[in-house]
Parts: C-alpha cells; sequence; structure tokens
C-alpha cells in the first residue's frame, strides 16, 4: 500500500495535474468513472509500472521472512543406568543449579559390588602379611640349609683325604658326595621359595590388590551413576517422577530440563532462496516477536547457513524420488541482537518477524563510481525506509491481528 501511494504521487497525480490545469479537464465531467482510463492510462499504467519495480526492489534488497523463531534446545533428563527410583529431590517446574541433585535409583548392587571389593582389598592386605612372615621364615630355612650344605661340604673333604690312607671306606665317602647334593638342593630349593615370595611382595600382590581397588573405584563409579545431577542451570519441565518408577535411558527418560540461556543468544530466521546473493554476515537487521509486542528489536546478520535443509539426502533401503523433494527450503540465517539484553523478556520459541537491510556504504564510498550507479545505489539504501515502516506498522497491528482477528 505504502509503494502504491508513493508511486501513484509521482505517475498519477503528475498526469492528472497536467489534464486539470494544462487541458482544463475536471473531475466529474470530462474525468469520470468511465473517462479516467482513457484519460490517466499513462499515469497508471507507469504507476503499475513503477510499484511493481519497486516492491521488487524492496523484497529483494531488504528481504523480510515471517519465519522467525527463539529456537532454543533442552535436555532430557536420563541416567545412565537403568534402575527404580529411591528419592526425588526436586519437583515440576523447579528452577535448579548446574550439578544440584534430582533423583536417586536404587545403589544397592552397586553397594555390595563396593562392599565385596573392599573385601577383597583386605585379602590381599591379609595374603600380603602372610608372604611376609613367611619370608623371614625362609630365611632362616636358607641359613639353615646352607649350614647343613657346609658341613657337608667339610665332611666330605676330611673323608676324602683319610679315603687315600684307606681308612674310611670308599661307600661312605660316596654317600657324603650323595648328601652334599641333596643339600645343595635343599638351598636351592630355599633360594627359590624366597624368590617366590618376593616376587608375590613386589609384583603379584600388588597387582591383585590395585585390580581390587579398580573393581572397587568401578563399583563407585557405577554407584555414582545412580545418582542424577543437573547439567546445567534452568528449569526443570515435564518432572513427574515418583519414588518406585523404573527409568530407562532407552524408553522413558524422567523429564526435560530447559536451560537458562536457551532462545535467549539469537533468533533463527527462514529467508527466502532468491535473496541467497544478498544475505551477508554482518547485515543489519531488525526483528519483532509476538512474545514482546510493539517492540522493535535492533539485530546483526551473523550466520548465513551455506546450505538449504529441504535439499538433504539421508541413505535408506529406498530410491528418492527429486519430485519429494521439490518443495523450496528457506535459507536459514542468525540474528543476535545488536546490543545486549534486547532478548530479555521473549520466551524461548517466540514466533517473530524480521528484516534485513542492504547496506551499500563501502560501493557508495568508492571515488571511481559512476553517477548511474552512485544514483542506483542511492535508491536501494533509501527504499528500505519503507521496508522498516511496514514493519513498525506490523509490529503495531500484530497484537490486533493475533487477539482479534485470529479468534483467540
Amino acid at each position: 500500500m505504502f509503494e502504491l501511494i508513493l508511486c501513484s504521487m509521482l505517475t498519477v497525480l503528475p498526469d492528472y495535474l497536467y489534464r486539470r490545469y494544462a487541458q482544463g479537464k475536471r473531475i466529474g465531467r470530462e474525468i469520470n468513472l468511465y473517462t479516467v482510463w482513457y484519460e490517466l492510462r499513462w499515469g497508471i499504467t507507469a504507476c503499475l509500472v513503477l510499484t511493481v519495480s519497486l516492491i521488487t526492489m524492496i523484497f529483494y534488497f531488504h528481504p523480510s521472512t515471517k519465519s522467525v523463531t527463539a529456537v532454543f534446545r533442552t535436555v532430557t533428563i536420563l541416567p545412565e543406568t537403568v534402575g527404580r527410583v529411591e528419592e526425588v529431590y526436586v519437583g515440576p517446574n523447579q528452577k535448579v543449579g548446574a550439578g544440584a541433585p534430582l533423583f536417586r535409583l536404587d545403589g544397592s548392587e552397586q553397594k555390595a559390588a563396593i562392599e565385596t571389593a573392599r573385601r577383597r582389598i583386605a585379602e590381599v592386605d591379609a595374603a600380603m602379611d602372610v608372604a611376609r612372615t613367611e619370608l623371614a621364615g625362609v630365611d632362616g630355612l636358607i641359613q639353615e640349609a646352607q649350614g647343613a650344605y657346609q658341613m657337608a661340604v667339610d665332611e666330605y673333604a676330611m673323608k676324602s683325604e683319610l679315603l687315600k690312607t684307606d681308612a674310611v671306606a670308599r661307600r661312605e665317602v660316596e654317600r657324603l658326595q650323595t648328601s652334599i647334593d641333596s643339600r645343595k638342593g635343599a638351598v636351592d630349593a630355599a633360594l627359590a621359595k624366597k624368590k617366590t615370595l618376593e616376587t608375590q611382595i613386589a609384583v603379584l600382590l600388588p597387582a591383585q590388590k590395585a585390580s581390587a581397588e579398580a573393581a572397587e573405584k568401578q563399583a563407585q563409579v557405577e554407584l555414582d551413576k545412580t545418582l542424577v545431577k543437573a547439567g546445567v542451570a534452568g528449569s526443570v519441565q515435564q518432572f513427574t517422577l515418583r519414588p518406585g518408577d523404573i527409568v530407562n535411558s532407552m524408553l522413558r527418560p524422567a523429564g526435560i530440563l530447559v536451560p537458562e540461556e536457551a532462545g535467549r543468544v539469537a533468533l533463527i530466521a527462514g529467508f527466502g532462496q532468491i535473496e541467497a546473493q544478498v544475505m551477508k554476515p554482518g547485515m543489519i537487521a531488525e526483528a519483532t516477536c509476538v512474545g514482546k509486542p510493539f517492540t522493535i528489536l535492533p539485530m546483526v546478520v551473523t550466520v548465513v547457513q551455506d546450505v538449504i535443509a529441504a535439499g538433504q539426502l539421508r541413505p535408506t533401503d529406498q530410491l528418492v524420488d527429486v519430485q519429494q523433494m521439490g518443495k523450496p527450503g528457506t535459507l536459514t540465517v542468525f540474528l543476535e541482537p545488536l546490543y545486549g539484553g534486547e532478548l530479555e523478556g521473549i520466551p524461548p520459541g517466540s514466533s517473530c518477524i524480521a528484516n534485513a537491510y542492504t547496506n551499500n556504504h563501502e560501493a557508495l564510498a568508492d571515488e571511481n563510481i559512476g553517477m548511474l550507479k552512485w544514483l542506483y545505489l542511492h535508491v536501494v539504501d533509501g527504499v528500505g525506509l519503507v521496508h522498516a515502516m511496514i514493519l513498525r506498522m506490523q509490529a503495531v497491528l500484530l497484537p490486533v491481528q493475533t487477539l482479534v482477528f485470529s479468534g483467540h
């Protein structure tokens, strides 16, 4: 409507003034309902052409969309294990801080595993004490065996000298030789037993104790998993859990946690594909939301998604007909507040209307720009004012349309 009124002032009005004052034709006489087209045909035709051109220029260089939402992500409240609820610490719609406990599952099995691991550690400690005691006893056995061995060696040496004078029977000397070998084996056996005990004390029993301690830590981790905490600060929604309920991480979540900053950082808008060459990061934008009427929010384009979601393809067991993806998708754009705190008071998930404005300031600052291009870029920047006026009218009429004409 604004475009039509503006263009009519530049086309129809001059044509009428020429007919009225140059040709003397008056409304109601020479210019009436039946002759208006013939008399003002040049002005009306020029008005239609100029209006269409102006609307095309405005919506192309200063795109607008009603597909704007304060998108937010929720956190599903789920335990890492399946179990029966034993205690519940929060209620529905309650605000919680990061790390606050939400509920606890039955941990009797995990507690039993911890106690078993602790008993195993105590058993290994006792076995280590026994091994140290046996090691002390083995030292005495080694000394005894070495003493007996040395006595056998000395006796064998003496009897060997006496054998030269035939004072001792040869069989007695041979018996002493066999005794030396036997005593030597006893010494080796005692030394081997000592080495075995030292290996048990230094390697085997510490390894068994480390395994038991690791089992205790694992059981403690499993017990800690029974206490479900809030990962982020936010409010608990759809939380109706009660003691005795069975919670399954795959089939039955406990509720939803809405983070405090959810939907309060940026707006996500879907512009038409035809604006793909116009939308650039850094563009100034404006938005008005249903959740905060009569307010214009200054925004800036921060991210322009370089793909369109409508064309995505997921591999399945069926061939995809391209006709099924014929519906044109939108260009996803992230809008962030130009100043801090602009999104305060807007409920996450609110529907909004947004405009983005093309800025040719750098191109106009070029000293080598031509006159026609300079004039064209000024016109492009100037017509953005019309779109800004339309957005402000929408901000004023939005509550009326929502509360009156929509039937709510």
